[in-house]
Order: C-alpha cells, then structure tokens, then sequence
C-alpha cells in the first residue's frame, strides 16, 4: 500500500479521438508517487496516444486531471481549461522518452541536456552544465559529451535522451517503446538504466513489449485493448495467469515473436 496521501496524477473520463476514430475511451487511472506501470498491448491499442495525452503533447477530447499542484478540466470551453503557459509548466513535470531519440543533430550530447533547464526553467548556464555532467555520468555518457549524435549509436542516444529528460526533474517519467528502434545487444543497457530509476523511487509508465522487463521492474501492469484499459494488475498476476482471452493471445504472440527473434539473433 502506497502511504502518499493522494495520486501523483489522477486522470478521470479521458477521452481522445482523430476524426471518426475514437482512439482513447473513457479512461480512468489514478498513479502513486513511486509506482512503476508497465503498459502492453497489441499495435494500434492506444498505449503511445495515451501517455502523449498525459504530458499533453496531444490534446484529449475530455479528461478531468489531477497532477501534482494542476488541476485540469480539458473540455470545450471550461473554465478550468489549461492556458498556453500552464501547460508548458506541466509539460516540465511530465518527462517523456521516445523510441526514435529526437536529440537535436546540430547540438552536442551536453547541448542537447542544458538546452531546456536553460532555455525554459531560466537555470544560469553554469549550474546547468554541473547538473548535465552529473546526469551524463549516472547514465555513462560523460565521455561523450562533446559528441553530436551522429556519432553516437543508438543505446547512447537513448541514454543520452534519457539524461535530457531527467535535467528537468520531472515528476513523471513517460517511456514510450524506449527500447523498439534499438539494435538487440543495445536493449539491455537502457533497460538496465530504466531499471536504476526504478530502484530509486522514480514514478515512470512505460509502453513496452519487454514482457519479462515489464515482469521484473513494474508495479502494476495495464493492458490496453481496443482503446480501453481491459486488465490493470500486478505483474505476477496479470502477467503469469492472465484472465481475458484477449490477454492471453496477446502474451501467447509476443512469446512467440520473441523465440522466433532469439533464434535469427542466434544464426
């Protein structure tokens, strides 16, 4: 049982569409300082919509949120609709994580971590550069810090991304599918950092389909399904005796893809 008095983020009656396509439905998911969620489920389920909804990269339909000190009505014309300068306050509580990267080409590995702590939080130029010295070295990457990039392969870029994201210290940590675009050897030197941050208390939700990852450093699991939440557990239940067929066939194929995937890794 958590022993914070409330949710670190609340969000109530989500909803999010594109056009006709009603991609997020009526989704309700209260988040505990410290919690860990692990989020599965098939392509096109509504997992990367969903945590770009919470950090408001895109703009829900509806949704009553509770974070930290916000508190947000997202519809139409109410009154407790976020304005611009709100939300890019939230914005800085709420770290997000891509699969593809996104660090600026043109800038250095120690640019890409200074440039939003000092452009957006107005952090002095020197502090800036002691804390991103600090966060490449957690993350193993001080030795890179005068690279660009291009330079780089991908599980330091992700690394790297990771410490940029960090340098704003974020409430919340959203990892979208961190690990997909990585080559195989790659894969366990983020999960290994991502792991760390765990340990040490940090409140992250992670799409991933790393099932035995999700197993071993998650909380809780959600299990998205057609644009709902269909199955919110622990790991050791709704992992290892899943009660929906749905979950089920889900699990059954990603075990499949992943003996199928360890086999070509092994010729």
């Amino acid at each position: 049982m958590n022993s914070a008095s409330k949710p670190l983020l609340h969000i109530r009656e989500l909803n999010k569409s594109y056009g006709d396509l009603h991609v997020l439905k009526n989704i309700d998911l209260a988040i505990w300082p410290g919690e860990v969620i692990a989020i599965i489920g098939a392509s096109g389920s509504g997992k990367s919509t969903f945590l770009r909804c919470l950090n408001v990269m895109e703009m829900p339909q509806s949704c009553f949120m509770d974070f930290a000190d916000f508190s947000f009505d997202f519809r139409e014309g109410a009154r407790a609709r976020p304005d611009v300068q709100q939300l890019q306050q939230l914005r800085t509580q709420i770290g997000m994580v891509f699969q593809s990267y996104h660090l600026w080409p043109h800038m250095t590995v120690l640019e890409n971590v200074i440039e939003a702590p000092v452009r957006v939080k107005k952090m002095p130029r020197k502090a800036a550069i002691e804390q991103a010295d600090a966060l490449l070295t957690r993350v193993g990457m001080y030795a890179k810090r005068d690279s660009y990039p291009a330079k780089l392969s991908g599980g330091q870029q992700q690394r790297v991304a990771i410490a940029r994201a960090l340098a704003m210290k974020p409430q919340l940590m959203l990892f979208d599918e961190a690990t997909s675009a990585l080559d195989p050897e790659m894969v366990g030197e983020v999960l290994s950092l991502i792991a760390t941050l765990a340990e040490e208390g940090m409140t992250m939700l992670l799409v991933t389909h790393e099932i035995a990852f999700a197993r071993e450093v998650s909380n809780r699991v959600l299990f998205f399904d057609q644009g709902v939440i269909a199955e919110d557990g622990p790991p050791e239940e709704l992992l290892v005796k899943p009660q929906s067929a749905r979950l089920q066939q889900f699990l059954r194929r990603i075990l499949h893809e992943d003996i199928i995937a360890s086999q070509e890794n092994s010729r």
